[in-house]
């Protein structure tokens, strides 16, 4: 049931947009020949012009012209009912949809109707128009033909600028559908509607779904070594690269970035058409760098929801998807590197076309604002600022975010209004950024309000349990967790820790309730002598259940962790349980190899006991030998094991002896410092190459 479940998923989640962009159920010049007559007569004067004063609501280069004025002088009606009638005559408009257009438009206000409606106004023309306007008439007082120049160069820019927007929209190819209507433009851009969207969005859910497909996952499993597993650049992947200047992507991440900028750089440079004469751009060159204009300002907005997806906690395509949360966050900031290069683009190219006579306007300020705001976002989100000052990183990303949605806002609603479709783009950021936060308040509600008992372990650890939290044992799971008394002023911080089930450190159940079991299956015979003996052993066994909860295993940082000190009853909110990656293929190995580091233990026990065949190998500090004592118990339990204190694991030498022991599928869980992380990628990477032995690779590793 899962593909079909997400499928009808992914429908509804972008079957909104389609309604709401031009192309799409908007269209701001429909019909094109009548907004061109429109526009032909609009900047010519009326007898009753003069009339008003200025200042008062006037059409876009009406002058003096009011919507009442229009509505009552019959050289203005007839004329344009004249010219709607000839010049849609030649684009087969329908009457009915002149008709629309008059009691909508003829006037330049909706609410002002004229005196007479279109079919009543060509009934009052007794004769045909012979009179031409001329490019240096300045005033209308006769039933007269508009100028052919003048319509065609207004023609021109209304069909040439709504087509640009559709592909805006669309990233359609084709004949021009201006002359065919609607119905040819929608089948013609259609089929390749939102482009980005769904290259951004689909192609994680086409890769997972990839290996439902019959025969694929084996393919996939011998691709993983290659593309899945490798990083980029050397080693590094965990670990930040030199001089702090990020984190490597791994080459399957790479491959999905670099087809998304090509996939930008495309859409933005193809598929221009230039009609000139044209009534708003009087060269060609000027016409293409303002569609080019148009379009980056547009496809920056595209990439709005997709760049709030992927950083979310509550992501969709996490519940989709194979990809892990780390995947999605570093694909995150790569979008908004893309997103900020639009963005630029769009601002660079205003300035030849519209400063200085547009940049004291209100609009041209705030999308100022936003681009300003976008480019601190891009400088202040390197890792040099989030691993020094995560806090405040992640406070003024939200605001400098709000900025940018707030300024895009005002920017088009105070240049053209929200009628084309634009702010679809915002609204949907929004609606993903609130869905994500209403999911993370409902989490923490679920888990309620909880006391942690804190108990220091020295050597900078604690460990924290949680009591009543019925999470389950499945491994591969971490949670958000937040202290606000620790630090009331910064009540908000939260960080990631593993999620370990309190009964596991505890000693085992199991053992004693097998006992209670009685004689074994197919045996009849029931030895009663000692059946008391056993209803005793039991009785003691339920006075000593184990306890049901979560601990989290700590190491205290420069953050809110650095006040964990012992305590019965710490103001405890758990946001969570949320998982590292998909569990499934790991548990289908026939071998375990769970390699960890340090404080990393917390994740690798889930997995202990959810496989039959494990080994644990663990090392860790000389300072961190406390560890290793609060495991005592459970490590007794298990069979394979490698304790390491104060030595390094070979990681190598590790991945070898299972090759040797001939295991047809091994999977592999680290969980650690980024430096293990990373040799263990490595190492993985290059004997999954060597074959026959297939390995599936489990990387814990918050270095978000």
């Amino acid at each position: 049931m899962k593909i079909p479940s997400t499928a009808w998923l992914a429908y509804l989640l972008t079957r909104p947009v389609y309604g709401a962009l031009v192309g799409y159920g908007i269209w701001p010049y429909e019909p094109p020949c009548a907004y061109a007559c429109y526009r032909s007569l609009s900047s010519l004067m009326l007898e009753c012009s003069s009339e008003m004063a200025a200042g008062t609501d006037m059409d876009s280069g009406s002058g003096m012209t009011s919507p009442q004025c229009r509505a009552g002088d019959t050289p203005w009606l007839t004329t344009l009912a004249w010219c709607m009638r000839t010049k849609c005559a030649e684009h087969n408009v329908s009457t009915s949809e002149l008709e629309g257009f008059w009691e909508e438009q003829c006037t330049g206000d909706p609410t002002v109707a004229p005196k007479w409606g279109y079919s009543m106004t060509l009934f009052n023309i007794a004769q045909s128009p012979n009179q031409e306007l001329t490019k240096a008439d300045e005033t209308i007082n006769l039933t007269a033909l508009v100028n052919p120049a003048v319509y065609e160069a207004q023609y021109n820019a209304l069909t040439a600028v709504q087509r640009e927007n559709v592909v805006e929209s669309g990233f359609g190819y084709g004949i021009d559908p201006r002359p065919l209507g609607k119905t040819c433009q929608m089948l013609t851009c259609g089929k390749y509607s939102i482009a980005i969207l769904v290259t951004g969005f689909g192609t994680p859910v086409l890769l997972t779904w990839l290996g439902y497909v019959p025969y694929m996952s084996g393919v996939l499993s011998k691709v993983k070594p290659y593309l899945v597993y490798p990083s980029i650049i050397g080693t590094y992947q965990v670990r930040p690269l030199p001089y702090l200047l990020g984190n490597a992507p791994t080459v399957g991440q790479s491959l999905y970035v670099i087809m998304f900028f090509i996939l930008n750089v495309v859409l933005t440079a193809v598929n221009y058409e230039s009609k000139q004469p044209h009534a708003w751009y009087a060269t060609q060159g000027q016409e293409i760098k303002a569609y080019i204009f148009y379009r980056t300002g547009v496809l920056a907005f595209v990439l709005a929801p997709l760049l709030i997806l992927f950083s979310s906690r509550n992501n969709v395509l996490l519940w989709m998807t194979n990809w892990s949360h780390s995947t999605f966050l570093l694909l995150h900031r790569w979008i908004a590197r893309i997103f900020a290069l639009q963005a630029l683009l769009h601002s660079l190219l205003a300035l030849p076309l519209y400063y200085p006579s547009e940049a004291k306007k209100e609009y041209w300020i705030w999308g100022a604002v936003a681009t300003v705001a976008v480019m601190i976002l891009v400088v202040a989100s390197g890792l040099y600022v989030r691993l020094f000052v995560y806090e405040f990183f992640l406070i003024t990303h939200i605001l400098l975010s709000v900025f940018v949605i707030v300024g895009c806002w005002y920017h088009i609603k105070l240049w053209i209004g929200l009628t084309w479709g634009y702010e679809t783009w915002l609204y949907a950021a929004c609606a993903v950024w609130f869905f994500d936060r209403l999911a993370r308040m409902g989490r923490i509600l679920k888990a309620g309000l909880r006391r942690a008992k804190v108990t220091d372990l020295g050597g900078g650890y604690v460990r924290v349990d949680v009591i009543g939290i019925r999470w389950g044992s499945e491994p591969g799971k971490h949670v958000y967790t937040y202290f606000p008394t620790l630090n009331p002023l910064r009540f908000w911080e939260n960080h990631p820790f593993s999620i370990l089930p309190t009964a596991l450190l505890e000693p085992s159940y199991r053992s004693l309730t097998s006992e209670i079991v009685g004689p074994t299956a197919g045996s009849d015979h029931v030895d009663f002598e000692k059946r008391n003996g056993f209803t005793e052993r039991a009785n003691s066994t339920l006075d000593s259940r184990p306890t049901v909860g979560v601990t989290l295993f700590i190491k205290k940082s420069t953050g809110m962790t650095k006040y964990l000190q012992a305590h019965d009853g710490l103001l405890t909110l758990l946001d969570g349980p949320y998982s590292n990656n998909p569990a499934k293929e790991v548990l289908r190995c026939d071998r375990l190899l769970l390699i960890g580091g340090g404080i990393g233990i917390t994740g690798l026990l889930p997995w202990i006991a959810n496989h039959w065949n494990v080994k644990l190998c663990w090392s860790v500090k000389e300072a961190a030998k406390c560890l290793v004592q609060a495991m005592g118990g459970v490590l007794s339990e298990i069979a394979e094991k490698d304790v390491k204190v104060g030595n390094r694991l070979n990681i190598r030498e590790l991945l070898a002896e299972e090759l040797d022991s001939g295991w047809r599928k091994v999977g592999v869980v680290v969980s650690g410092p980024g430096g293990l992380c990373d040799e263990v990628r490595a190492a993985v990477a290059a004997a999954g190459k060597k074959g026959p032995t297939v390995f599936e690779l489990e990387v814990d590793a918050y270095s978000w």
